[in-house]
């Protein structure tokens, strides 16, 4: 009979994630900027200036066979905006998992990913450890329950969770932060499936009425024409962080015309706009974007909405997917809390005909990209991010590298159980 493997030890490493943590409702408020930094008071609790280099925790589980796995714990770049968790602490977070998951990782059984999740993050003193807590021991227990079996974190998903190897590429989207332009050239010229976010998160960015928003979607939809290899054509996103209530106005029907306007500019692409308006309640967001979605779809639009804002648990992903207050859900992962949660989450928007899109931040690091990756491939979503950084090159390497290693790892084996060789294959 073979020897469990447990946990020996935990080994805690402070880092950094890979873009920083902003205040957005100082920025929304308007304050200037100073090069890279912002000046003026912060507004969001928990933040000492405006802009922040975002940190992150490590934590190393060390198993009975002296093997050490990994996972990384981080918030978003706006955290504390939306309805999410406060700004992350290394400090704080460090001394609650020392205090609180050490103790239940100790001697832990791995094999089964589900099992060890529901015993380490269970509730404390009647509350849900951070989700940042969550998200990085998760990620760790993953790669142990990979190691007992031999086989790559995708595959312990769709062993635990009863899914389909996957066969196909998840779609790949980019986000091109405030060097919009030269970022738009190399996702354009990476042929990057989806493009390219945006960043308007700015009342200069959307601009009067939005015409500053609006031309620059016509630039990137004939950006991509000029510049682009034969046949590509992208979908394109944008995330405009609310400013399509705060300058048209927060009626549903209002939002949904100047979309629908928007995408008339665009009428041969696929326009996803995400975060049109911030009603600042996941039951009011409800509500309201199910409205749109309604006008959007009787008018057959092409432009689909994508929610991120208030919708940040796995309850509020499928409360969202139910009511089809949205055409794509953010499975914002950081958010969420467990990697887990984060396939169930996929999996309620495809029960309910919603896009499922693999998100998460800037701020994350190499190691939670490669995680996100392996899931949003075992779960076959709609689209998941380049990540982590600002960058773009580097989100698409890693994120694209890391898919494409699971997929020739899977028919390698599927090859191998068919019976062919090396052998055969080079005859």
């Amino acid at each position: 009979m073979a020897t469990s493997v447990t946990v020996k030890d935990v080994i805690l490493a402070p880092g950094n994630g890979s873009f920083f943590y902003d205040d957005q409702a100082a920025i929304r408020a308007g304050v200037a900027s100073d090069g890279f930094r912002y000046i003026g008071a912060p507004q969001t609790p928990g933040f000492q200036t405006i802009r922040t280099p975002a940190r992150s925790l490590s934590i190393g589980i060390v198993l009975s066979d002296e093997t050490i796995v990994w996972g990384d714990m981080m918030s978003v770049q706006y955290s504390g905006a939306g309805g999410r968790d406060p700004l992350f602490h290394t400090e704080a977070i460090e001394s609650l998992t020392r205090s609180v998951v050490v103790p239940r990782l100790l001697h832990l059984d791995v094999s089964n990913f589900l099992e060890a999740c529901n015993q380490v993050l269970a509730y404390h003193n009647d509350e849900r450890l951070p989700l940042a807590v969550e998200y990085g021991v998760s990620q760790a227990l993953l790669g142990a329950a990979a190691h007992v079996a031999r086989t790559t974190l995708a595959e312990v998903v769709c062993s635990e969770f009863s899914l389909p190897l996957p066969k196909k590429r998840v779609p790949i989207y980019a986000q091109s932060g405030d060097a919009r332009e030269i970022n738009v050239d190399k996702m354009i010229l990476k042929s990057v499936d989806v493009l390219p976010h945006g960043l308007i998160n700015s009342r200069e960015k959307f601009g009067p009425s939005g015409g500053n928003f609006r031309e620059f979607v016509r630039w990137v939809a004939k950006r991509t024409t000029e510049i682009g290899a034969p046949g590509y054509h992208p979908s394109l996103h944008f995330d405009v962080y609310g400013w399509i209530g705060l300058e048209i106005g927060m009626e549903a029907a209002k939002i949904a015309d100047f979309i629908c306007s928007i995408a008339d500019e665009v009428p041969d692409f696929r326009l996803h706009i995400e975060s049109p308006a911030d009603f600042g309640s996941t039951n009011i967001q409800l509500v309201e974007y199910a409205k749109i979605v309604s006008i959007l779809d009787q008018r057959g639009s092409n432009a689909r909405i994508v929610v991120d804002e208030q919708c940040n648990t796995l309850d509020d992903i499928r409360r969202f997917a139910e009511e089809k207050a949205a055409h794509i859900v953010q499975i914002k992962m950081p958010d969420v809390g467990s990697v887990a949660d984060t396939v169930w989450g996929v999996l309620a928007c495809k029960e309910h005909g919603v896009g499922a899109y693999v998100g998460g931040s800037c701020t994350e690091t190499d190691l939670s990209a490669r995680v996100s990756a392996q899931i949003a491939v075992a779960t076959q979503a709609d689209m998941m991010l380049a990540k982590p950084g600002m960058g773009v090159d580097e989100g698409i390497s890693i994120v694209g590298n890391e898919q494409n290693r699971v997929l020739a790892v899977l028919k390698y084996r599927s090859s191998l159980i068919a019976g062919e060789h090396i052998e055969d294959r080079r005859a």
